[in-house]
């Protein structure tokens, strides 16, 4: 498991005294209310941990002023940059919740005992999050997260039993 949780990625610089504009990748963009500091990956791949000073909402954007950046040139040089929460920052899940970060990898097999392969990456729909599986041979499978079909979610021992409902790799022309 990573210890690093994506929250945002700096999409450009907002004004001049600073702020960012921060496209959000949590599932609720409020979250930056409460976010107190984040760790950014810098182009060269080091960390850096800044403090929220500020947030503001503006259409689907988080609009950041982070302490210490108090000009456009200050700034401008994370543009293109991902945030990141420690676990110890992160939303606590409810139930049967998981981190996409956590669910990236995990082996995928079937309740009748086929191996599908491996968690490639969850799309959010909207209605409800797709596990895109990818297999060796480059199959491709969606499977919808839902409850009829994600039967078992074991981080620990690293898969994920699914039922596949009648059709679904017709559907998807899948092969995995």
């Amino acid at each position: 498991m990573e210890n690093l949780l994506q929250v945002g990625a700096i999409l450009d610089t907002h004004g001049l005294r600073g702020e960012v504009k921060v496209f959000p990748t949590t599932d609720d963009a409020r979250r930056y209310d409460t976010l107190r500091e984040v760790e950014l990956c810098t182009k060269d791949g080091d960390y850096i941990r800044l403090e929220v000073e500020r947030v503001r909402y503006a259409k689907n954007l988080v609009i950041v002023k982070f302490k210490g950046y108090d000009h456009i040139n200050e700034i401008e040089q994370y543009k293109k940059c991902n945030l990141y929460v420690t676990r110890e920052h992160a939303v606590e899940l409810a139930e049967n919740e998981y981190f996409v970060a956590d669910l990236i990898g995990l082996a995928a097999k079937s309740d009748e005992g086929e191996v599908l392969g491996e968690i490639a990456e969850v799309l959010s729909t909207g209605a409800n999050d797709v596990y895109v599986i990818k297999n060796e041979a480059g199959g491709e499978l969606l499977v919808p997260a839902i409850h009829d079909c994600v039967k078992e979610i074991s981080l620990e021992e690293g898969y994920v039993l699914l039922h596949l409902l009648p059709g679904l790799r017709e559907a998807t022309n899948g092969q995995a």
